[in-house]
């Protein structure tokens, strides 16, 4: 017994060792692992990216660095102190999860003040072993013409006093407050003159900036105009109303209005000497960029490929853009797509992409040379006609596969030649001659299907009504009719158009009334609307101003349900420090 116990303890030590071992290798894996996450982790994209890119030098932005997984570096910012001083500095962890992969990114909030004016750059932020992109930004002198010694008051300006149809203007409204406000409200612009488009140009940003030593906390609208006629249009001034809070008190509520502005709109220019038949087409910039769906260096006939084309503008709408049609040869047959729309509003107003897709068919074998493609275009802030180009290309397309071909006879001893030949001939005739029954039965069997679908077609085919204008479109004749019959004096011809516009507007819930509609509309238009109304049906003989109406119905816009109630908080409430 003691002999047994003693011949199995070198076993048990021998164990243990192992376990022991073994336990150490995996501690000191995982001690590896854990000291290599920082370092794994900092190998990441490192991206920046600010909320404006011009500002005023006493005016703060934001800026924003992201990284697209978790880590837990901080970014090392030392360097921004040089130009700029750094203000309140915010973090966030994002998780995504989209069909169980998991996307974790983390982004940090710095706002920022210029030290100086000029064009200046954000320098690289490095976190871990990657840094981000330098970042240009445009730093301009401050304004000399606001009223900074108000507690609030509003201003308003224009990127273009005058332009051309269909060209974009930025109009930008800045609301600045040094005082804490209650129920602030924000009028919609009200514009006058000839017919303009209205689009929102970026969301609302509010941020801080110091004028004569006082700090304001200011929020800013932009808007993109789009003039459709020349003349000229005119911006009434811009109303804030809000009560405000001072000293402990609350006041009444307060109007703060801004400066009007008039805008010239000049007619479409002549198009440019080397593309007379260039369609009008202003923006800030444009450009073309194609891609294909396999390589056009080798394309079987009868094989199809397809060519996208995509034009990018800053500054006009998607609708806007021309129609692109390249020009191919005889050999190539050519069948265009329905073209996808997309429009972003972003700081220099309306980024519009209208891509194009083109299925093309060679028939032919042979080189084709596809030409270059051109797209002239009005440059508004330059004030000349550029070009967009995409340089040309070949499109080569090699024989069918499914061709026959016959072989080629071998060269031998003349006797065997022959013989050869008329084994060959042979061979075609008999492939050609099964080729003449395959077509036959596939003619046989389109006829059969010709006449079934002629014996059960329909013998009286009603004609195909016209399609339906789209809604805006009928909505737009409406109002257009219902100007014209407020200039004419004529109160049935308005309230029944803008009735049929309301039926539009709303089809689940039309308004079934002139007052009805006066308040779901915004000012000025609900006012004369009821005055309208006011005069139609209250007692005694009153007045309505059909002049004043027809210019309400060029500028308004639709209230939501809440806002049909009770005037909404649209600007946050200010406490400043």
């Amino acid at each position: 017994m003691v002999d047994k116990n003693l011949r199995s303890k070198p076993q048990a030590v021998r164990h243990g060792l192992k376990t022991m071992l073994n336990w150490r290798l995996a501690f000191t894996a995982g001690l590896l692992a854990i000291l290599m996450l920082p370092v794994m982790s900092a190998h990441a994209a490192v991206i920046a990216s600010v909320d404006r890119a011009n500002v005023e030098l006493n005016e703060s932005f934001t800026l924003k660095i992201t990284v697209d997984t978790s880590i837990d570096v901080e970014p090392d910012a030392s360097a921004l102190e040089e130009d700029f001083f750094v203000g309140t500095r915010s973090q966030l962890s994002n998780t995504t999860i989209v069909n169980g992969q998991i996307s974790r990114s983390r982004t940090w909030t710095y706002v920022l003040m210029a030290r100086r004016e000029g064009n200046l750059e954000i320098p690289p932020v490095r976190i871990g072993t990657e840094q981000s992109e330098s970042v240009p930004i445009r730093v301009t002198p401050p304004s000399t013409t606001l009223p900074g010694e108000a507690d609030i008051f509003v201003t308003t300006e224009v990127d273009h006093t005058e332009s051309f149809v269909q060209a974009q203007v930025l109009y930008r409204v800045k609301v600045y407050r040094a005082v804490a406000t209650r129920q602030p409200r924000l009028s919609e612009p009200s514009i006058g003159g000839v017919e303009v488009l209205i689009e929102t140009a970026g969301d609302e940003r509010s941020y801080e900036s110091i004028l004569n030593g006082k700090a304001y906390n200011v929020v800013e609208r932009v808007y993109a105009l789009f003039p459709q006629e020349s003349g000229s249009i005119s911006i009434a001034p811009a109303r804030f109303e809000a009560r405000v809070l001072r000293d402990g008190r609350i006041t009444g509520r307060k109007i703060f209005e801004s400066e009007a502005i008039e805008i010239q709109v000049n007619p479409i220019p002549p198009p440019p000497e080397e593309f007379p038949d260039a369609v009008w087409f202003p923006a800030r910039s444009v450009t073309l960029n194609e891609d294909w769906s396999r390589q056009p260096g080798g394309l079987p006939a009868g094989e199809p490929i397809t060519r996208h084309i995509t034009v990018t503008a800053v500054g006009q709408l998607s609708t806007q853009i021309p129609v692109i049609e390249p020009a191919v040869s005889d050999r190539v047959k050519l069948y265009p797509d329905k073209p996808e729309f997309r429009d972003a509003a972003e700081a220099t107003g309306i980024r519009a992409v209208r891509r194009d897709q083109y299925a093309m068919i060679g028939i032919s074998a042979g080189e084709v040379a596809l030409p270059e493609v051109n797209l002239p275009w009005w440059n508004i802030d330059a004030g000349e006609w550029q070009v967009a180009s995409l340089p040309g290309s070949t499109l080569t397309i090699l024989p069918s596969a499914t061709a026959v071909v016959p072989p080629p006879a071998p060269a031998e001893e003349p006797e065997e030649e022959s013989e050869s030949e008329s084994a060959a001939e042979t061979e075609f005739v008999y492939v050609d001659f099964w080729r003449y029954v395959s077509a036959g039965i596939g003619g046989a069997w389109l006829m059969t299907i010709i006449a079934w679908w002629w014996s059960r077609r329909p013998t009286g085919r009603e004609p195909k009504e016209p399609e339906a204008p789209p809604i805006h479109k009928q909505q737009a004749k409406f109002l257009k009719a219902a100007r014209k019959a407020a200039l004419a004096g004529e109160a049935a011809g308005v309230k029944s158009n803008v009735l049929e516009w309301g039926r539009l507007q709303w089809p689940t819930n039309p308004p079934r009334s002139v007052g009805d509609l006066a308040r779901r509309v915004s000012l000025p238009l609900s006012t004369q609307l009821e005055a309208l109304c006011s005069a139609s049906y209250g007692p005694g003989e009153r007045h309505w101003n059909g002049d004043e109406l027809a210019k309400s119905l060029r500028s308004f816009s639709v209230l939501s349900e809440k806002e049909e109630e009770q005037p909404a908080d649209v600007l946050p409430p200010l406490s400043p420090a």
